[in-house]
């Protein structure tokens, strides 16, 4: 997915998309190889410390980000709040790296999105909040979540054959519910065959019976044997997170300015966000479902030609991407797949085809890893020893 030798510097920003990742196996990637080069340290380090402080007040114990990085250590559920702070410190970090050393300015994107916690670090590089204050709110529910994460499990729910109505998958989640016998809910959809499901206690066996029932009947279910915080579920009611968070939101600073560049909501999976709506929009992001899907249609539809991944190691965003191409460019090996490129590019002959032709542009979208890319330049700019949290 990536390009060895990509060139920022001459793409055109009005069909580029900024991606953040979320929390994830590795949360540390590439860091430490970034925290090695003088000019790159600067930066992080003072990401990294300004989210150890938010960290260390909240916890109400000291947390030194830094040392995972000098130790490298990958930052786990075990260490949740600092897994969250390092990756949204680390994200911030390199896009100030990419804009201060190297004069890029990824402002001028088409659009940024984020994958569960990489929304909130769009909303911060987009200037909507401080990367203090953003910080705070997960990490105030933080201890909810990992609590809730003993008792529950992820599945990946998918169909080989079939796409897989959200409705008829949300239906069965709430048949179960219904039971009394413990809560599931779907965390994320990823493609229209693919969903990330989390469920306490037998709720995962109990939907696995049903499934010949009520879906495909090429519909499989696998458990993942790590613990996950069931955020974006309806899990969180049990603790009331939702609402706690909102009460929460009244007061913090900022979120009265719409974000630069625009970002496109995983809640809504569309262009959501004014000058105002962001305390709405991120209470519902705590425990709705991930509408990854609907962005990936969007940003195929508006003609996004290159996507940049920001963060370490990023995973779910550059996969999916991955699986939807190589499964378009599977069912396309008749056509040249340049001239499929071409078809749907003219807006006369895109308006005749079917809604989800654009699919078709899903190989040509060009994947850049951020991080891969800062350690395969050399700076030629100078950087300020000042870090702004807001761009």
């Amino acid at each position: 997915m990536t390009n060895p030798e990509p060139d920022l510097y001459s793409l055109d920003w009005s069909k580029t998309a900024l991606a953040f990742r979320g929390f994830g196996v590795s949360n540390l990637g590439r860091t430490a190889e970034l925290w090695a080069r003088d000019e790159y340290r600067v930066v992080l380090e003072t990401a990294l410390n300004t989210a150890s402080h938010v960290c260390s007040e909240v916890a109400e114990r000291t947390i030194d980000l830094v040392e995972f990085v000098r130790q490298e250590r990958n930052p786990e559920v075990e260490n949740y709040s600092a897994a969250l702070s390092f990756v949204m410190a680390v994200e911030v970090a390199q896009l100030k790296i990419l804009k201060e050393l190297f004069g890029v300015d990824w402002t001028k994107s088409q659009l940024s999105c984020g994958y569960s916690l990489g929304e909130l670090a769009a909303l911060v590089t987009g200037g909507v909040f401080d990367l203090a204050e953003a910080l705070r709110i997960p990490l105030l529910l933080s201890d909810d979540c990992v609590d809730l994460s003993h008792e529950v499990s992820l599945g990946v729910l998918f169909s080989q054959t079939h796409e897989l109505p959200f409705g008829d998958v949300q239906r069965l989640c709430c048949l179960i519910n219904a039971e009394g016998r413990g809560v599931i809910g779907i965390s994320a959809q990823l493609t229209p065959n693919t969903f990330l499901l989390i469920g306490q206690h037998d709720t995962l066996d109990r939907f696995k019976i049903e499934i010949p029932k009520t879906l495909p009947k090429s519909t499989r279910l696998h458990r993942d044997s790590r613990r996950w915080p069931p955020i974006h579920t309806p899990i969180l009611w049990e603790r009331n997170v939702a609402d706690r968070a909102g009460r929460l939101m009244h007061t913090m600073e900022g979120g009265f300015c719409e974000p630069v560049p625009p970002v496109l909501s995983l809640v809504t999976g569309e262009l959501s966000y004014n000058d105002y709506n962001a305390r709405d929009l991120l209470c519902r992001w705590i425990d709705h479902p991930i509408l990854l899907w609907p962005a990936i249609e969007h940003m195929l539809t508006n003609n996004i030609e290159t996507v940049i991944h920001i963060g370490p190691s990023p995973e779910i965003i550059p996969g999916t991407f991955r699986r939807v191409s190589d499964n378009v460019a599977g069912q396309m090996q008749s056509w040249p797949v340049r001239t499929v490129g071409r078809m749907v590019r003219h807006p006369w002959m895109a308006s005749l085809l079917p809604s989800r032709a654009t699919l078709l542009r899903a190989p040509l979208v060009r994947h850049i890893n951020l991080e891969d890319w800062l350690l395969q330049q050399s700076p030629t700019a100078s950087i300020s020893g000042e870090f702004e949290t807001t761009e």
